[in-house]
């Protein structure tokens, strides 16, 4: 399973989108990488919520693509509310319930 996730960086109020399939320990490498990216100038990230996006890199680069291209932060908010029921080009996500540390 491949994943779409949302991090956040409260110190810079910065919120990055990605698609891993592991997005929790992708998480490890925005907080910790040595390289200079644009995650490493926002440290520290926190994972704000996970989606599983397809069983393939393909479908969940496909969201993260369609996600970023809309340049919508209030998008980023809608996806954070548990309540909120994708559509669209989006109905493929399925929020998992238990955000890891």
């Amino acid at each position: 399973m491949f994943y779409f996730y949302i991090i956040y960086s409260e110190k810079f109020d910065k919120y990055y989108t990605g698609s891993s399939i592991d997005p929790w320990k992708r998480l490890e490498k925005h907080n910790s990488s040595s390289f200079h990216t644009f995650t490493s100038k926002y440290r520290p990230w926190v994972l704000k919520a996970v989606f599983e996006a397809g069983s393939s890199r393909n479908e969940a680069e496909s969201v993260e693509k369609f996600i970023k291209k809309q340049k919508s932060r209030q998008l980023l908010l809608k996806l954070l509310e548990p309540e909120f029921i994708p559509t669209g080009k989006l109905a493929q996500l399925v929020r998992v319930p238990h955000v890891r540390d």
